[in-house]
This record gives structure tokens, sequence and C-alpha cells, in this order.
């Protein structure tokens, strides 16, 4: 049975995406001074005005200003015509500290307080997180959401190096990727829209970003005569980021994750400290599926955990393995609870994630980046 799947990626300069960086960077800029700041930082862009609100408790001074107006630059935002200018464009902030009652729950855990041999920080909300990797390609990531996030990062490639010096920071992309029982065989449509000076010919357009992008960034076996390309069909993108539309901080989960192929808990991760488990379990999620699929455990592996606020173990751990299993999924569920330490402590000493390592993450997928802690592979 054939089949078709669609996956989508952004730009850094989509204007979801420029809130995300913004929200990072102020984290990590926190992080540089204090491992400990518990930080829950949200952006929102709009019409050349950026407001950064949320909680910060932290022993740092932090010119969070200064950190907005770098991101904005190191973006490529310099134009308040055409989307924002790191300049000039207008900062609002509005933080307090961490909630007392939440910090109640994060401080001490109730399984301490009830006496209990855990360590002592809870988690900082209740959710559930969601973990996947499969075979189908290199990084152990469905093939759409690898496409497509290839394909926003060589759009911000050929931009920064000047190979195409008349696109600008916005834009967004989309691959549809045909199936055969389950096995990737071919590239079907492929969607880029990317922002641009007012005087380029949209014909130049098109030709180069088939050459310069596309062809670049998809295997040529992929593509075949009946694969259809849109090239900015719209025909016109030269307003854009926050000028074009208001951006917001969480907005992009799916093309964070896994392109809408696996399940998503809901919960957004940029400008999140690792004590809030939406993000760091998302993480230990995806670390623990990987290295099930690594380790020849399974070709397809999709890990669920959920949490309570305040509580340091977690409530559930679900494994599904979509008939690929080589070992039973009870078996897979006994390996992961006796290796890895699912606290919120555990995890994140596990992956040292207190460390400013969130800026790297925030664009192009937070899953299939060899670099990052999450991806690494080992024997369990």
């Amino acid at each position: 049975m054939r089949k078709l799947f669609t996956s989508e990626s952004v730009t850094e300069g989509h204007p979801d995406k420029l809130c995300d960086y913004i929200s990072d960077s102020v984290l990590d800029a926190y992080f540089e001074k204090d491992p400990n700041a518990r930080v829950a930082c949200e952006t929102v862009a709009g019409k050349g005005q950026i407001l950064v609100t949320g909680e910060i408790t932290s022993t740092a001074e932090v010119d969070i200003e200064a950190v907005v107006r770098n991101a904005i630059k190191e973006v490529g935002f310099d134009n308040s015509e055409t989307d924002i200018n790191y300049r000039t464009c207008k900062v609002l902030l509005n933080i307090s500290k961490q909630s007392a009652d939440i910090a109640l729950g994060v401080d001490k855990s109730y399984e301490d307080k009830a006496g209990e041999e855990v360590e002592s920080e809870g988690a900082g909300d209740q959710g559930l997180m969601f973990g996947f990797a499969c075979d189908e390609t290199e990084e152990l990531m469905p093939m759409p959401i690898s496409l497509a996030h290839k394909l926003a990062r060589r759009l911000a490639e050929v931009r920064k190096n000047g190979e195409i010096n008349y696109i600008r920071p916005d834009g967004k992309v989309q691959v549809t990727v045909e199936y055969d029982e389950e096995k990737p065989i071919r590239v079907d449509t492929v969607v880029v829209s990317t922002q641009h000076n007012a005087d380029v010919e949209l014909e130049v357009l098109k030709k180069d970003i088939r050459e310069k992008v596309i062809n670049k960034v998809i295997p040529a076996e992929l593509l075949d005569d009946k694969t259809k390309y849109y090239i900015n069909p719209t025909g016109r993108f030269v307003i854009g980021g926050p000028l074009g539309d208001s951006g917001l901080t969480g907005r992009k989960i799916i093309v964070d994750t896994y392109g809408g192929y696996s399940r998503h808990g809901g919960g957004a991760f940029s400008g999140k400290d690792p004590s809030k488990v939406d993000r760091s379990a998302a993480y230990m999620a995806r670390y623990i599926a990987k290295n099930v699929v690594a380790n020849g455990y399974a070709k397809k592996c999709e890990i669920q955990f959920s949490y309570a606020i305040g509580v340091a173990k977690p409530v559930s751990i679900y494994v599904d393995t979509f008939g690929t299993a080589t070992i039973s999924e009870e078996e897979i569920v006994k390996k992961i609870e006796k290796t890895f330490n699912l606290t919120p402590r555990g995890i994140i000493n596990t992956l040292g994630l207190r460390k400013p390592i969130y800026k790297q993450t925030t664009n192009y997928g937070h899953f299939g980046k060899e670099n990052l802690p999450w991806e690494k592979i080992i024997k369990f």
C-alpha cells in the first residue's frame, strides 16, 4: 500500500522561530552565569516590538534587552520596512520570579517529603512527553521532517554566504514523501516559500531555489519527473518576520519534534530551563527511543512519559514499537527502568542540561542533530 506523508520546517526568521530563539538566548545568557537559574521565558513579536515576559529566578544579572537585540541581529533582521530592525525595535520586559507555589514542588519532591529515598527535586509541572525514533534516516528520524529541516537550514546558508543574496530571513518549507509498505521511496512534493527583496524576478528566484537549495539537499534518487515543486506559490513574499505576521514562543511544536509523524504531549520547549519536564523529559524520551532503535531492539519506537507536579518519578512509562520489536515491549520497559534515572535531577545529570546549549536547539529541530547530548548512542 502506497501513501503520502508531509512535514514542514521553518527558517530562523519565521516570526515564531524568532521568538523561540530570543527565549532560548535569554535562557543561555542566564545559564552562562547561573547553572541553577529557573527560567520560563516567553517572547511575543509584532510590528516593530518585542515583548519578553515570564518568570526568572536567578542570582545572575543579565541585560535582557541586549540579549534580545543581539538575537535578532544573529537571525539577520535589520530592516524595519520589510521585517524588523534589531537596532531600532522597541523591547518591552515583563519579568517576575518563579511562583513560590511551583517552587515548593520543584525544590523538594513529594517523595522526599514522604521520606522516600529519591532525589529531592520534583517535576516542575504535570504533563506527558513523547520521544520517537525510526530507521528511515541516518539520524534515526522520519524522512519527511529530516528533509524539511535540511531544506530550511539550506535556505539560511545560501542567504548568509551570499550564494543567493536577495533572500531575507523569513521562510518555510514542506516536504511530502511517498511510502510503500512503511518504506519511504520518493519525494512527491516540495514547497518552498522564502522572503526576498522586492526587485528580484520570480523566475530567477524559482530557478535559484530549485538548483541551489532543493537539488543540493534532496538526493537525486528520491526525485523524479512526477515530483511537484511549489516555490513562492503566491508570487511575492517581501514583507516578512514580525512585520508580516506576529510571532510567539512555543507555536512550532510539531516543527520542533517529529513533523507530526509521532504524537506530541503539547508542551513547548524554548525558553524553559530543564526543571520543566515538558522540555527535559521530551529530550530524555528521544534519547531512549533513539537508543532502542540503535541497539536493534526495534526499527521504530515511540515512548511516552507522564509526570505530576512536585513528584520526582514518572507516573507512567509507555513503549510502542509498532510491531517491529526484536524483544518484547515489556522487556524494553524493564531495560529502561533499570538503565535510566527518569527523575528531573536524573535526566538533567544524564544529559548535562544545566549548560548554555539551548540556542543551538531552537532552529531546524530539537532532534536529529549529532552534537546534542540526547542524540548520543549508547549500549543498554
